[in-house]
């Protein structure tokens, strides 16, 4: 597959799943407000913004801010997934404007598809299956790898080079998308071409650096397809 201002043929593509392929980052973000009030936290409905597509480090700095104990922090996580899942079975859950039209084009032109994503497995598979997409990938990856492998998270490039290993072709003939800082850095540190697609948060000057080049949508990608 050519694509305009890209050299070489792209023969294979590794997506981020959430924000990118899925609106789920504003789920989780709807989820962590309703979460918070249920457990009366007294947290700026805006704070949550700093989760979408935060490192590890992001995170944990988030919690140790606004929650006093473990328990605490552990019992608003799982809330808040409850609450996705839940919303996720209800049709909350949407495929980004394009993601579709994109994923049957990659197809048609013999483009080996992929997930590297952050979230857990289960995840994962639930929103696969509950959007009727997983047929669309030859693989995934998710945190479940990370564990096993003892790689690290994005934004270590680590999950994009073992996305690159399975996909058993050259880097220069793959093709990353990613919604958010985190997961550009982490492909751009891989040595991979990555192309951002921006979800709840806008690109910064680093990523527009790091980045290929930015598209607001699949929409906006497919038009630079050859």
């Amino acid at each position: 597959m050519k694509v305009e201002n890209i050299s070489e043929p792209i023969k294979g593509v590794i997506f981020d799943m959430d924000g990118l392929l899925v609106n789920s980052e504003k789920l989780y973000w709807d989820a962590n407000i309703v979460a918070a009030k249920e457990a009366n936290l007294d947290i700026p409905d805006d704070s949550y913004l700093k989760l979408v597509g935060s490192s590890v480090k992001e995170m944990e700095d988030f919690y140790h801010k606004h929650f006093k104990t473990d328990a605490d922090r552990d019992k608003f996580i799982k809330r808040t997934d409850e609450l996705v899942w839940q919303w996720t079975d209800e049709g909350k859950l949407k495929l980004q404007p394009g993601v579709k039209e994109a994923l049957t084009l990659f197809k048609e032109r013999n483009v080996k598809l992929a997930i590297a994503s952050s979230n857990y497995d289960e995840v994962v598979t639930h929103n696969l299956d509950v959007l009727k997409i997983r047929d669309y990938f030859d693989f995934y990856l998710s945190y479940k790898d990370v564990e096993a492998g003892k790689i690290k998270a994005k934004p270590a490039p680590d999950i994009y080079l073992l996305a690159a290993e399975k996909m058993k072709l050259s880097k220069n003939n793959l093709l990353v998308f990613e919604d958010s800082s985190t997961g550009v850095a982490s492909a751009s540190a891989a040595g991979l071409k990555c192309i951002m697609v921006p979800d709840l948060k806008e690109p910064t000057n680093i990523d527009r650096k790091n980045a290929t080049f930015i598209c607001k949508d699949f929409y906006t990608f497919i038009e630079k397809i050859e």
